[in-house]
């Protein structure tokens, strides 16, 4: 029986490895993406002369940043599931408490962009395209 448990352990530490790792792709390939696309909309902009563009597409580059934090922080989560240590779940509390400090800064700061952006209307008589891949708005913040 002991066989058997132990067996089962080692298969489900084994896919949970897979799920982690999967994550952090997800993370890495969202920050590559946004980059990408920030990188690509910057130098448009910068060609088009149209430099109030660049808090928009800094705006955008957030969303993105911050949808791979939490792909990141999931799996960090995820690599303490199985009997942790206590060093393995100090590293993750730490680590937690960053990666959390980091979302919530950057949220606040998207609200306060878009807040902003809203607030002069460059985007809409620039004719700025909306994101099809992040339409949503960052998470309400609070101060």
């Amino acid at each position: 029986m002991e066989t058997l448990i132990h067996s089962l352990e080692g298969s489900f530490a084994t896919l949970l490895g897979g799920v982690r790792l999967l994550l952090e792709a997800f993370g890495a390939f969202w920050i590559v993406v946004g980059s990408l696309s920030a990188a690509w909309e910057l130098i448009s902009a910068q060609f088009q002369r149209q430099p109030f563009l660049y808090k928009s597409i800094r705006l955008k580059f957030s969303r993105y940043l911050s949808l791979a934090l939490e792909f990141q922080l999931a799996a960090d989560i995820l690599s303490t599931a199985i009997a942790p240590s206590f060093d393995e779940l100090g590293k993750l509390a730490i680590t937690a408490v960053i990666r959390t400090g980091l979302n919530y800064f950057l949220a606040r700061e998207m609200r306060e962009e878009q807040e902003e952006l809203d607030r002069s209307g460059h985007t809409e008589r620039a004719g700025a395209r909306r994101d099809p891949i992040l339409p949503v708005a960052p998470p309400a913040v609070r101060a």
